[in-house]
């Protein structure tokens, strides 16, 4: 292979490869794509009252799991989930998923058969199914590639780019909790405080927010979503650039999960760090209208038993993006969250 450069993919990073890929395609003229790379999913035109949505995912052990800690059922749920989550950002419904497996030869078929159980299962939960896919041995480590479709109602589909100054930024359940889990995984293995369970779970199973995206979206009030894959900070910039705006984000307002704070401590970690780079909480991050009434906020929260939290406010562009503390005082709001090519789990 011929080296052109002295950067390797390490130094761009995630999102400066979809930057170099979205220059290499050649642009589209058809009008049935509405959405094509930058967004959570691809969006397709299917007739007047539905669009296609499209998203895959991919998990490589050793980067993103390690059987160490999660079962082969637990990987399945879990890997079914990410892709799920971006479905219920545009506000969808997921339908179908292709499955593509990389399997070491020491995997065994009892292992196998949990895996495809656990994405069985998670598909099941919200009436998807799976389809059809492809196999393929791998010398050492597993690989696991999900291709995920939806549907969404094209008058309700949320996307990353509809922030205007003034919306209020809400965000589902709360943050940190997963990236908490990982580093006291990562630290204790197996034999954690029996007190930081939670935080363990929302790592290997979270949970993702369908009936929330659905409930969201017909609202009718919310401008723009994502989900919180890469870390709030992160996730948060692709709404300001995609939508041409700043924000400032409330730091007393942001949802904990309880013994976060015990659990950064333990493991050498910055809590703040933790709950606004951390990543992988798979909340969904929205925006509303100024005058959205707090009945429609709440009925989302009582019917999906899932809260929701007002955490900041929308600004114009020329504002810039700011964390205020509890005095008052603005920080700029670090944008650096998960990044596919610079990470690798801990031994």
């Amino acid at each position: 292979m011929k080296n052109q450069s002295s950067k390797s993919i390490k130094d761009i990073g995630e999102f400066g490869l979809i930057d170099r890929i979205q220059k290499l395609l050649p642009a589209h003229s058809s009008t049935e794509i509405i959405i094509g790379i930058g967004d959570d999913t691809a969006v397709v035109r299917l007739d007047d009252n539905r669009s296609l949505l499209a998203t895959c995912d991919i998990m490589v052990e050793g980067t993103h799991f390690r059987f160490d800690y999660i079962t082969p059922y637990q990987l399945g749920r879990r890997a079914v989930s990410i892709n799920l989550s971006d479905i219920a950002s545009m506000g969808g419904k997921p339908t179908y998923a292709l499955i593509s497996l990389a399997l070491p030869e020491k995997l065994s078929p009892d292992d196998f058969d949990e895996l495809y159980s656990g994405m069985s299962d998670q598909m099941a939960d919200f009436s998807a199914v799976i389809i059809g896919g492809n196999l393929a041995q791998t010398s050492e480590n597993m690989v696991i590639d999900i291709f995920m479709l939806g549907e969404i109602e094209p008058d309700k589909m949320l996307t990353r780019s509809g922030a205007e100054p003034g919306d209020r930024i809400m965000v589902t359940g709360e943050l940190g909790a997963s990236a908490a889990g990982l580093h006291v995984l990562e630290k204790y293995g197996l034999s954690y405080p029996e007190r930081l369970d939670h935080l363990v779970q929302a790592h290997l199973q979270p949970e993702p927010r369908i009936d929330e995206g659905r409930l969201i979206a017909a609202s009718g009030y919310a401008t723009s979503m994502i989900d919180l894959s890469d870390g709030l900070g992160s996730d948060l910039r692709h709404i300001l650039e995609k939508s041409g705006v700043g924000a400032e984000i409330y730091m007393e307002k942001l949802p904990q999960p309880e013994y976060i704070t015990e659990a950064a401590q333990l493991v050498s970690r910055s809590t703040w760090d933790i709950v606004i780079k951390g990543g992988e909480d798979y909340e969904l991050l929205f925006t509303v209208k100024p005058d959205t009434p707090d009945e429609i906020i709440e009925n989302i929260s009582r019917t999906t038993s899932t809260p929701v939290t007002e955490i900041g406010r929308i600004l114009p562009e020329i504002d810039g993006c700011s964390i205020v503390d509890s005095k008052g005082d603005r920080h700029p709001l670090e944008t650096k969250g998960w990044d596919h090519f610079d990470r690798v789990l801990t031994k």
